[in-house]
């Protein structure tokens, strides 16, 4: 029996929830299907002439549709007369004769649809019209909820909006049967969703201008039908075009604003171009002065009165305010009051140019006003903002939205918004070249915005759409159906469910392992951060955080992880059928690729450097890895660019954007080797060569459960070969290699032992004490060895080595405000598991009249006493709103908590390191009496804080980059 394929798409229409509407290619065994395709018959399409031009493009695409799938393509017929016996009628229920006629017979329920925003619903009816046996009606509250309703069927056949952008080729099927279906969608979750196109300036202007669209030479109407078509497939309605040097403004070219109106797509822009002017291109100085509204006003006023006359007829969201030109604080004046009062100038003119060329009750017409960098500070100087006009709250531009709501914001009659990056060009650093935003980082902010209030607007930064496919998905998707993804859990489901749609049900779970892997090393530091903000050329070296020498080598641990995803997204490249390789190396093969080979190019050639210091010969070994890692990055877009698709994408991907000194080739440095046969070790935790006369008061970390290991490298420090042999004095002793051969060969030349305990060999609980010896040529080495069990309990966690270390999720004991609830994140912190101590029960999110205070308690066992320094590491989010801090207190056992306020200000240093490491780490130092059992309390005085882990170092101990894992007895 043939396997049904069957894709069902839910009230919610995301990608797993109760069916709704079901797809398959046999028919329903109760009766009833729909066909829309089948050997000996098919379905053709009605759609109205009269109707939207939006609607007339959603058949069209569905008809094209159909045919990828089937190989059949159906007719589009505008009159009842060319019906056939299977119709499917998509139109509006506006503007569809065929709909009215319906709901005048009651075959459909219009009265659900009716005034309603951007909704739709499906019936199959059973002889509709003399001549017609069935019918499958998708009917529209408007022009774009009919859009919706033609895609959702298209996706459910199996076309993917991704398509043609990632080239999603969808499986060919044979039939296509609708099982009976009565279904009305819910209205969005978010007023007006869509994307910014950014930072084109290497990708998407050169593949347009050169690629795409030569003939305009720039991203022109060719170019936007494919991104409006995008964007209506995810059910998305709004743009900001893009506006860098390297692009003509949106205007510039005939074709541009009628193609957004066929579409149906509202047009926007961003928080430098006020009033739909992109001041990049449209604003010469030389000829119309400084863009100084202080004294240049007569000008300006004109220059946005034109504008408004050239897009009265179209539906558009303006812009208020003013700023520079690119993305620059305001010009003509200097003082707080000053910029106030001329920002509520510039809004009363603008709203006057509204109100007497596009409408005369202004507050119809959508307006958005975006606290943007220094324009937050002036709204914070009790800025008279017109109620009408939407706030659009912004992140920070690496992903922790800035502020929200107050409870008096929430009442505002325009409502708020969200303006959210997913890539960016500016300080501390670009992320503009792989989409590396973790996709719960995106849930959780962006979630929090909805339950604050904030549907009206939401815009995401794509770049140049391409690198980050997936975050635009899930990003619109949540802006479309918020309510799914109350639980952060649901956020790997969804990547799940979308990868399935794209690869098939057994390719895609294997891929989301890949991917959420992707995204958790990401998360810890983005590729393109790994030069640790480098300014100068990778001839000079840059060290990164990552310690090679304790923690089990800190960086090696972060290659290895990465090598394995490397190596499983290479093993699944090659099960991929052929339709859907182009899209696998897209969406999956590519970034995860290049993200391997950015860390290889940077730790490798960091230990280069510190094997060099050792006198290891293997340090030029190391060397040449990060020349072949640049060397491959080079080999990888290449083929992106020429090859992928038959050269559809060339000029779409740089590998570096800007071509800032994080990217380039570094310099290789090479090392003289010694002539005489020789070698070394190096015990972890130690960053010289241990020669035998200095073994003495050298030691690797104590041993306390099985699950510990620690490395002692061997290396060669001269030409030649050498046996070596490890023997452990102790049976419960363990090594992982006994015996090898030191080669002067490229990659033999050290050798890494792993010592570990059998615990199984131990039956009496007592501290025990050992050595391994390691001979080799003339060299002898006694590398000793203790393990500590005595009188630890299961389940504790205990000092080791100096240091406690617990994830933020193993709490001992948990207490919050009425209202709130402490909630896991599943993926969230280095950790993966980061703890909300105070997320909100329902979607009234906040009562500023509410003192709030919420606290996690942590127990654990220590050997020493004195001084322990705490470090807690927390999600650098930002406080919910002016009303409130970060503020947490600190303490051990019964002592008063030190109380600690993390926020950060104007993009200081500390803000710098937040989010270039995503993580805010907040110290103090406390002071313990006695070993024995303790408690270390960590009580948040405001709402949002996130807490990742928590690390007590005692003694001259020091903290690693990346989580150190828990000090459990287990």
């Amino acid at each position: 029996m043939r396997i049904q394929a069957i894709l069902i798409f839910l009230c919610f229409n995301l990608y797993y929830l109760s069916a709704q509407l079901i797809i398959s290619e046999n028919e329903n065994s109760a009766g009833g299907s729909f066909p829309i395709y089948t050997a000996s018959k098919h379905a053709d399409i009605f759609c109205d002439s009269n109707d939207y031009e939006t609607v007339k493009i959603a058949v069209g695409l569905l008809a094209s549709d159909i045919e990828m799938v089937t190989g059949h393509r159906p007719e589009i017929v505008h009159d009842k007369s060319a019906f056939s016996e299977f119709m499917i009628i998509a139109g509006s229920l506006e503007k569809c004769s065929i709909v009215k006629e319906l709901s005048s017979s009651k075959e459909i329920n219009s009265e659900r649809l009716a005034g309603r925003w951007e909704q739709f619903c499906f019936k199959t009816v059973q002889k509709p019209f003399p001549g017609v046996k069935q019918a499958l009606v998708i009917c529209g509250s408007d022009k774009r909820g009919t859009a919706f309703g033609v895609f959702t069927l298209s996706k459910a056949m199996g076309v993917s909006p991704w398509y043609w952008w990632a080239d999603v080729v969808p499986e060919k099927k044979s039939n296509l049967f609708v099982a009976p279906v009565e279904y009305l969608s819910p209205a969005p979750s978010v007023k007006y969703r869509g994307i910014f196109l950014n930072d084109e300036d290497w990708g998407l202007q050169p593949w347009a201008a050169k690629t795409f669209e030569p003939e305009t030479g720039d991203i022109g109407p060719k170019t936007y039908a494919k991104i409006f078509e995008l964007l209506l497939r995810m059910k998305a309605n709004l743009i900001w075009p893009a506006m860098h040097p390297c692009t003509k403004a949106f205007y510039h070219y005939p074709g541009n604003r009628e193609t957004a109106d066929d579409y149906g797509i509202v047009v926007g822009s961003s928080h430098a171009e006020p009033m739909l002017r992109n001041n990049v291109d449209e604003w010469d100085v030389k000829t119309m002065g400084e863009f100084s509204y202080a004294s240049n006003a007569g000008t300006i006023y004109n220059y946005w009165k034109q504008r408004a006359e050239q897009g009265k007829n179209y539906e558009n969201i303006y812009t208020i305010g003013i700023r520079g030109i690119h993305d620059s604080g305001m010009e003509g004046v200097s003082s707080m009051e000053d910029k106030k009062n001329l920002l509520e100038k510039v809004f009363a003119d603008q709203r006057e140019i509204i109100k007497n060329h596009i409408n005369q009750d202004v507050t119809k017409v959508p307006q958005a006003f975006i606290p943007y960098k220094e324009v937050l500070e002036i709204y914070d100087n009790e800025l008279n903002l017109p109620d009408d006009i939407t706030i659009v709250w912004p992140d920070d531009n690496y992903g922790y939205i800035r502020r929200l709501n107050t409870s008096n914001e929430s009442k505002r009659l325009g409502g708020s918004g969200v303006y959210y990056h997913l890539s960016y060009w500016g300080r501390p650093h670009d992320y503009l070249w792989l989409g590396t935003t973790h996709p719960n980082l995106v849930r959780e902010e962006l979630y929090k915005a909805w339950q604050n209030g904030c549907s009206t607007i939401w815009v995401m930064n794509v770049g140049d759409i391409k690198p980050a496919e997936y975050l635009t998905q899930l990003s619109m998707d949540m802006a479309y159906q918020a309510e799914p993804f109350a639980e952060s859990n649901y956020v790997k489901i969804h990547l799940h469910n979308w990868l399935q749609h794209v690869f098939g049900s057994k390719a895609g779970s294997s891929i989301q392992h890949i991917m959420w892997e992707y995204y958790q090393l990401a998360f810890e530091r983005r590729p393109e951060f790994m030069g640790w903000s480098q300014t100068e050329p990778t001839m000079v070296i840059n060290p990164t955080e990552y310690n090679h020498f304790s923690y089990n080598d800190e960086a090696q641990k972060r290659l290895d992880r990465y090598n394995r995803l490397s190596l499983m997204a290479d093993s699944l490249k090659h099960t991929i059928p052929n339709h859907r390789s182009d899209a696998y190396y897209q969406l999956v093969y590519y970034p995860v690729r290049c993200a391997t080979l950015m860390n290889r190019k940077f730790l490798h050639l960091e230990k280069a450097h510190n094997y060099a210091k050792q006198y290891r010969v293997s340090a030029n070994d190391h060397a040449l890895l990060a020349k072949q890692a640049f060397d491959s990055i080079m080999l990888e877009t290449s083929y992106y660019n020429e090859k992928l698709a038959g050269g559809k994408w060339r000029y779409i991907m740089s590998m570096n954007p800007r071509s800032l000194p994080v990217f380039d080739c570094p310099m290789i440095p090479s090392w003289e080797t010694a002539g005489k046969t020789d070698f070394g070790i190096c015990l972890e935790g130690f960053t010289d060569e241990r020669p035998r006369e200095n073994m003495y008061g050298s030691r690797l970390p104590v041993f306390y459960t099985p699950e510990d290991k620690y490395f002692t490298d061997l290396f060669l420090t001269g030409n030649g070969n050498i046996n070596w042999v490890a023997s452990p004095s102790q049976p419960w002793i363990t090594v992982n290699k006994n015996s090898g051969i030191l080669k002067d060969e490229f990659l033999k030349k050290e050798e890494r032992l792993w010592i570990g305990i059998d615990h199984t060999k131990l039956q009496d609980g007592k501290d025990r004490s050992g050595f391994v010896t390691i001979k080799g040529g003339t060299r002898e080495f006694n590398v000793p060895v203790r393990l500590k069990v005595s009188g630890i309990a299961n389940g504790t966690f205990i000092e080791k080595n100096g240091l406690v270390s617990i994830f933020g999720e193993n709490y001992s004991h948990v207490e919050s405000t009425s209202g709130y609830k402490q909630e896991v994140s599943d993926g969230l912190g280095y950790s993966g598991k980061a703890l909300m101590l105070s997320a909100p029960m329902n979607t009234s999110m906040i009562d500023d009249s509410i003192e709030f205070k919420a606290s996690a308690e942590y127990d654990f066992v220590c050997s020493s006493k004195g001084d322990v320094k705490v470090y807690v590491y927390c999600l650098p989010v930002h406080p919910l709103n002016s009303n409130h801090k970060l503020s947490i207190g600190l303490s051990i056992d019964n002592e008063a908590p030190k109380i600690v306020d993390y926020q950060t200000f104007d993009r200081n240093e500390t803000w710098k390191q937040n989010v270039l490491r995503n993580s805010a780490i907040i110290t103090s130092v406390h002071s313990i009496t006695e070993p024995g059992k303790h408690s270390i309390k960590i009580s948040a005085f405001d709402p949002g804080v996130i807490i990742d882990r928590i690390l007590l170092l005692f003694g001259n101990n020091e903290a690693g980059y990346s989580a150190i894992p828990e000090t459990r007895m287990k």
